[in-house]
């Protein structure tokens, strides 16, 4: 089941299982994950889009293999806060996806998730290849941490009531 709202998403989360942000491209798809105390986000790996049978099962094997409890899609929102064809394209992926994972999927807003990780990269001191290899994963490491972030604090949030 899709998700806007990062509240309905984390009632739906089984309990001590990783999650996965995934950062969805034309070419490419971003994959990061989380510890399963979802509090760190690690940039894991970059699949090259094929199509949607062949990167769906890439996927689902990351799933199957990490215990993945969740999914955390980015959501290519334009500047001022609409959706435009990438974010239409990114809602039908993950439509076609729900078809074969059940697992509880939020979309999360990912305007500047590439240049912070372009940012992280260059302060790194990593060359333009490697940069080119690993900005997608690690465009997904930042969509994923900023959800980890958001769930962290909705958890603080329900314990001080």
């Amino acid at each position: 089941m899709s998700h806007d709202d990062a509240v309905e998403f984390a009632a739906a989360l089984p309990p001590m299982q990783a999650l996965a942000g995934l950062d969805f491209g034309d070419k490419t798809i971003g994959v990061a994950v989380s510890d399963v105390m979802r509090s760190v986000a690690t940039p894991l790996l970059t699949i090259r889009r094929v199509k949607f049978t062949q990167d769906a099962e890439a996927l689902l094997k990351i799933v199957a293999d990490r215990r993945i409890g969740g999914l955390v899609l980015g959501l290519p929102r334009n500047m001022d806060g609409s959706e435009g064809p990438r974010a239409q394209a990114t809602r039908a992926f993950a439509r076609n996806l729900a078809r074969l994972c059940p697992l509880p999927l939020l979309f999360w807003d990912e305007r500047l998730s590439t240049v912070a990780a372009e940012r992280a990269l260059l302060e790194a001191d990593t060359s333009r290849k490697r940069r080119a290899e690993v900005i997608d994963h690690v465009a997904a490491g930042f969509i994923l941490q900023g959800a980890l972030d958001r769930l962290a604090h909705l958890r603080r949030s329900m314990s001080d009531e």
